[in-house]
């Protein structure tokens, strides 16, 4: 089975303190790497996607990422705004699932960034989810390739994708790389306000419905002014 996410959930509220200062005065999302905001990779990926609308939620310095997305038609963007409230990854998508749907959609962090293989990656998510197994499906990055990740990495995948959590003091091979898609139906009973989108990933571990699939091409970790200039690098080389 597969699926074709018509919608997708943009996590673009955090705060960014890591990218200080180009944070100072700009929320994270809107950071530019190759001539373009980190924002607009990711939007221009889910439109390639076929994905027609994009929540995206703001936080910090709103106004600037509503103006910057006011245009877009390919995805059209739907702003979740949580400008008076901290809710969290896990809050902020509950507030938005009623703009998601109940199909399955993606979700992808504004601040992640990777260079597709030979296929693009998110239309591989969509062609690898099976929602009789999975309630969630993430893109997991190898972290031996990786660039501007030094981690002990998140999980060890199973032949079959299934993922195990890393156990304290474990390293394991694969992080995620910050694109999935979800089951909304895995957010029933979620816990109101604010809380760490993690809590749904161990859950769905529990319940063996946790999946993942290896990243094809390049992830890049922008978490710090000095990573976007090996991001930038790593586009540069690969449009040589």
């Amino acid at each position: 089975m597969s699926v074709k996410p018509s919608k997708a959930m943009v996590l673009a509220a955090g705060l960014g303190l890591r990218m200080r200062p180009l944070t100072d005065k700009m929320p994270k999302p809107l950071v530019r790497v190759a001539g373009r905001a980190l924002l607009d990779h990711v939007l221009d990926k889910l439109g390639e996607a076929g994905v027609s609308e994009a929540v995206v939620n703001v936080h910090y310095l709103p106004d600037q990422i509503i103006d910057h997305t006011a245009g877009r038609k390919q995805p059209r963007v739907i702003i979740s705004d949580e400008r008076d409230q901290v809710l969290g990854t896990g809050g902020g998508v509950v507030k938005a699932l009623p703009l998601l749907g109940d199909a399955p959609f993606f979700h992808v962090n504004a601040d992640t960034l990777w260079i597709d293989g030979v296929r693009p990656n998110l239309a591989r998510l969509a062609e690898a989810f099976d929602p009789s197994r999975m309630d969630i499906l993430l893109l997991m990055a190898p972290t031996t390739s990786s660039i501007g990740y030094g981690g002990r990495g998140d999980y060890a995948m199973l032949p079959d994708g299934a993922l195990r959590k890393r156990r304290e003091h474990q390293v394991v091979p694969f992080v995620y790389a910050g694109a999935a898609i979800m089951s909304p139906a895995l957010f029933a009973g979620a816990p109101a306000g604010e809380f760490s989108l993690t809590r749904m990933f161990d859950r769905a571990n529990e319940q063996e419905r946790l999946f993942g699939l290896r990243l094809d091409g390049v992830w890049m970790h922008v978490g710090t002014p000095d990573a976007v200039e090996a991001a930038e690098e790593a586009f540069l080389e690969s449009v040589a």
